[in-house]
């Protein structure tokens, strides 16, 4: 069951949201392009780089046809455009990527 929760601890909440941004990267056609495998180690070298630096707050990889991953930017949606822009894999067209603006909660996090 859910617990119930006030106006005010709604508007506490709120109070503390932080600007950040949602990265999506979507698999592109030149996914499958000769060294590959090399080209995408290198994204991956990166991005948890980028998560332990604190650019990146949450990194989520996504085993799925059309999707390959969504990460939380601690950056303008502008900085993590530019930051994405030099990823390896977007560069060799093997992905695209979006970023949008959003807010975050400081202490949010998956659970352990």
């Amino acid at each position: 069951m859910n617990p119930t929760v006030t106006d005010e601890q709604i508007r506490d909440l709120a109070a503390t949201a932080k600007p950040c941004s949602l990265v999506l990267l979507r698999w592109a056609p030149r996914r499958d392009q000769d060294g590959a495998d090399a080209i995408e180690l290198e994204h991956q070298r990166r991005m948890v780089s980028l998560r332990a630096g604190g650019k990146i707050a949450i990194l989520c990889p996504i085993p799925s046809g059309a999707l390959a991953g969504m990460a939380v930017m601690t950056a303008t949606a502008e900085e993590a455009a530019e930051i994405m822009a030099g990823d390896p894999c977007v560069q060799a067209g093997m992905m695209t990527c979006e970023t949008h603006p959003c807010l975050g909660f400081p202490g949010d996090s998956l659970p352990g």
